[in-house]
């Protein structure tokens, strides 16, 4: 049996990580003298409601060590032989090498994966593998699908403003815009090579830096192939599922799912942040 691991960067809903038996390890989410773990100590909601109200700005942390080694150790109890292991990017995070030293201290193999990306990008290449495994590849069919997906993901992020990617440190190639006024809207990519935020371009409007993220990412995708698509959100619901609707009725996708953006990750775009990512079938 293999078992499939994750991080809680992922951003998969909770319904498709019950449906495939995915284990999910937390981040860490600090603030003041509290240590929450991410998505089980504090969920989504309360982190923007809080960013918004407290002066005190959040930082995050990955787990540590022990932490992987007790998640292993709880895959084996539970049959898994081999295990399979995919993170947030290793450009973004430590969450990688740890995980690749935990493997050393555990009995059976275990494969570490860099997605080279956060949220969804992570989480296409976590429900590839599961959807593999359970198709009944083995380790090199599974890690193979994963790596087609990897190299076909497309995802771009637009952000209310420049204050959470600067407080973040997370901010890779954008850092040029820098001393930009906060007011202004960024919108982002993932190079999926480097695991690093790419920048892309800048309005002065939500409406203008949504439409931008939207031309965009679909001109990089085949719209005559079936299409993967997650829309990614900092609380601002409404608006997730009013792109969605317009999605739907221009492209037709496969699959489209809409979750919020977690605190670890939402530490670094803030709330009213956007996300598109997704890939096309071969």
């Amino acid at each position: 049996m293999i078992g499939i691991i994750t991080d809680s960067t992922c951003d998969i809903p909770e319904s498709l990580i019950r449906e495939y038996g995915i284990m999910v390890i937390p981040q860490l989410i600090i603030w003041r003298d509290e240590q929450y773990r991410d998505r089980v100590d504090m969920q989504p909601e309360e982190f923007y409601q809080r960013l918004v109200s407290d002066k005190q700005y959040p930082t995050s942390s990955q787990a540590v060590i022990p932490d992987f080694v007790q998640a292993y150790e709880t895959m084996i109890e539970q049959g898994a032989t081999q295990i399979i292991i995919l993170t947030v990017s290793s450009a973004m995070s430590g969450t990688y090498h740890r995980a690749l030293e935990a493997s050393k201290l555990v009995p059976i193999p275990v494969s570490v994966i860099d997605s080279k990306g956060p949220t969804m990008t992570l989480g296409w290449q976590v429900l590839a593998a599961a959807r593999a495994r359970n198709e009944g590849l083995d380790l090199q069919g599974i890690l193979k699908k994963v790596d087609q997906v990897r190299n076909r993901l497309v995802q771009f992020v637009c952000m209310d403003t420049l204050e959470y990617l600067q407080k973040g440190g997370r901010i890779g190639g954008a850092v040029k815009w820098v001393g930009s006024k906060l007011q202004v809207k960024p919108l982002v990519s993932i190079n999926h090579v480097t695991g690093l935020v790419e920048p892309i371009g800048l309005a002065m409007t939500h409406k203008k830096i949504v439409e931008m993220m939207y031309t965009k990412f679909f001109s990089l995708l085949d719209n005559s192939k079936p299409m993967h698509l997650a829309i990614l959100h900092g609380n601002v619901l409404a608006q997730a599922e009013n792109l969605a609707k317009r999605i739907q009725s221009e492209f037709h996708p496969v699959e489209l799912i809409i979750n919020m953006t977690g605190p670890v990750l939402g530490i670094n775009t803030g709330p009213g942040a956007l996300a598109l990512c997704g890939y096309t079938e071969e």
